[in-house]
């Protein structure tokens, strides 16, 4: 029989094990955080301040090494695992959540999940492209009236119609929307089976029929292109389909998993952000004739946000190694859509906390739009929104306890 310090000790090699760096990744980690650090912050504030992207910016992150990090290496990528490409994200978005929040989308949203799910001929079709920047990929889920019942309330049609499907609806809040190039597009091809008659397919925004309607201005992650997308009749051949009719859910719920620990890790980078800012910012500001790092609630709210930190950094850790290596078609259901749901629960919530106590520790300068605690405060709601609100999270855990 297993002695209870047995058991520890086998669930702590097992952390050891899933938590711990390789030299290869720790290299790729040193990597990303220093051309992060000199390449994406300085582009933080006019990203800000003006909504902008700069055009070059996909092709230059593809030079840097910073895209298709789950791709193999004879398609152009890194041919690293999920946990990677978390860390990635990770520091991606601590040094600059609006390319964080792009990077996000083409990389995980679109690639990973064409990498996962589409044909042969796709994945050498598009996958290049979108490793060297070349081509800019992007996720089509949300419409005006589908949000958080996404799948149930879709209205985007795909009819078949020969040798083609005609696409019609829009999709709205999509990241990359208005700059990108392939669309990962979910469409009813089968409106009599609900949820259950969703198809997915790779669109090409040059096609006759697609136009962006309108680019969004937001509150936080400015510079990330988000926009209203329309399809007018917009037809595309059926090779386009990402699997096989009506069997889209599958591919939605396996890839809203993963964005789940994602959305975790991205939460931890900005929330470490916030916790380096707020250190610096209590080290040189005096009140009282010395430095307000000096005065137990300073030192308290610090205390307050690096636990919040790396707890979150734990929990949403935990939720990758699950995710790494997830058979194609599995998620969507049981401990891992348990799992995931949960640690992006609990890291959206804590930034929410570690951002709110940073920008606090500001005061007055905290307030003003132009600083970069401002700017996390700012982005902080979206991480309580995306990829399924808090709410939407809570019910998902509730019910797969109830299910167990």
């Amino acid at each position: 029989m297993t002695t209870q310090s047995e058991a520890i000790a086998a669930d702590l090699e097992a952390i050891r094990a899933n938590y711990s760096l390789t030299d290869e990744q720790r290299q790729i980690v040193d990597h990303v955080d220093r051309v992060s650090r000199e390449v994406l912050h300085p582009l933080q504030a006019r990203m800000d301040e003006e909504e902008w992207w700069p055009d070059d910016l996909f092709k230059q992150m593809g030079e840097l090494g910073l895209l298709g990090i789950t791709a193999p290496e004879e398609l152009g990528g890194s041919g690293q695992n999920e946990f990677t490409q978390a860390l990635v994200s990770e520091l991606i978005a601590k040094w600059n959540p609006a390319v964080g929040l792009s990077h996000g989308a083409h990389d995980n949203l679109c690639l990973n999940n064409l990498l996962r799910n589409g044909s042969q001929e796709q994945v050498k079709k598009y996958v290049p492209g979108l490793c060297s920047g070349d081509l800019v990929g992007a996720l089509g889920l949300t419409e005006p009236g589908a949000g958080s019942d996404a799948l149930g309330s879709m209205a985007t049609t795909a009819r078949r119609d020969g040798d083609d499907y005609v696409i019609n609806g829009s999709k709205i809040y999509i990241t990359n929307g208005p700059i990108a190039d392939v669309i990962l597009l979910y469409a009813k091809t089968d409106k009599s089976k609900g949820a259950k008659g969703i198809s997915a397919f790779i669109i090409e925004t040059d096609n006759p029929g697609f136009k962006v309607a309108q680019k969004l201005d937001k509150m936080g992650f400015r510079g990330s292109p988000t926009g209203e997308l329309v399809f007018e009749d917009c037809r595309v051949p059926a090779s386009a389909m990402v699997g096989q009719e009506n069997t889209g859910v599958s591919v939605v719920m396996s890839g809203l998993d993963l964005e789940r620990a994602m959305v975790a890790s991205v939460c931890v980078g900005m929330a470490e952000r916030a916790l380096e800012l707020g250190l610096e910012y209590a080290k040189i500001r005096e009140q009282f004739g010395k430095p307000i790092a000096s005065f137990q609630m300073m030192q308290s709210k610090l205390a307050e946000i690096y636990t919040e930190v790396e707890t979150a950094r734990a929990f949403g850790y935990r939720a990758l190694a699950a995710c790494t290596g997830l058979p194609k078609g599995a998620g969507g259901r049981g401990e891992i859509h348990k799992l995931t749901a949960a640690a992006c629960l609990y890291a959206g919530e804590a930034f929410n906390k570690a951002v709110t106590e940073a920008c606090h520790i500001h005061g007055g300068s905290g307030y003003m739009q132009d600083t970069e605690i401002n700017r996390l405060y700012r982005a902080n709601k979206l991480l309580e929104i995306g990829a399924g609100t808090s709410e939407v999270r809570k019910i998902i855990i509730a019910e797969e306890l109830l299910r167990a």
